[in-house]
């Protein structure tokens, strides 16, 4: 998550925080329809101004989408204006500290499954071979940060801001880049060894994209951060 996606995330949290607001929007996402104004105003009590300035604010935080409907169910002249209706989006909102991609783990999991199922691999080697995919990724992103002809200290600064933006919290350790958050951290702690080769094949990937053999990964466990560190390349033992 990205400096501006991890802002984006915090607002949508700090809208919730307000009690109204918070039981409005719990109000709406349990209707199986999208609800006025006036039905959510009666479902948790506030008068009807009240409700409309926290539902508003829930739609401009992105966390309801509206539509305008003629609840009448006539059309035409005389038929009114269409009132207008509120429904939960579809944004997700969560925030942890340290990040946490549970996600990301799910989506490679499921990917590594799938793959074991349909060829009959051993699904260790799929995982780390959708670990290394979304790696490769990494590594693009890292390229296009790091510009045209970048120089060492270019690349490792662009891999670090592209590992950042999942998690990792890069920091310079000597000649060496430290990565001081695992985001699969809870997974790691019951299945070390899968989490751990996970995390390799990853950021391995992610550092073979840089190109030129800058950075190599390597396992290094240690109980404050995440197992992999980056060494200066032809590093690895």
């Amino acid at each position: 998550m990205g400096i501006d996606d991890f802002a984006a995330q915090v607002e949508g949290v700090a809208a919730l925080a307000e009690p109204v607001r918070r039981d409005l929007y719990l109000f709406v996402a349990a209707q199986p329809d999208p609800v006025s104004r006036d039905q959510a105003a009666r479902g948790v009590g506030v008068p009807r101004h009240t409700a409309k300035f926290h539902l508003d604010r829930l739609v401009g935080e992105g966390l309801l989408d509206v539509d305008f409907k003629r609840l009448t169910g006539r059309d035409g002249p005389g038929a009114g204006r269409p009132t207008k209706r509120y429904r939960r989006s579809g944004r997700q909102v969560s925030v942890a500290l340290p990040a946490r991609r549970y996600d990301l783990a799910g989506q490679l999991m499921a990917t590594a499954i799938d793959e074991s199922a349909r060829y009959g691999t051993p699904v260790l080697d799929s995982l780390r071979r959708a670990a290394a995919d979304q790696g490769a990724v990494i590594g693009q992103e890292a390229r296009k940060r790091a510009g045209a002809r970048p120089t060492r200290k270019k690349r490792v600064a662009a891999a670090c801001e592209s590992l950042a933006a999942y998690g990792y919290e890069p920091r310079a350790a000597g000649d060496t880049v430290e990565l001081g958050n695992c985001p699969f951290h809870a997974l790691a702690q019951e299945h070390t060894e899968l989490v751990c080769g996970m995390n390799l094949a990853l950021i391995d990937a992610a550092a073979t994209g840089l190109g030129d053999g800058v950075l190599t990964a390597r396992l290094d466990p240690a109980d404050d951060r995440c197992c992999v560190i980056l060494a200066p390349g032809g590093a690895r033992p």
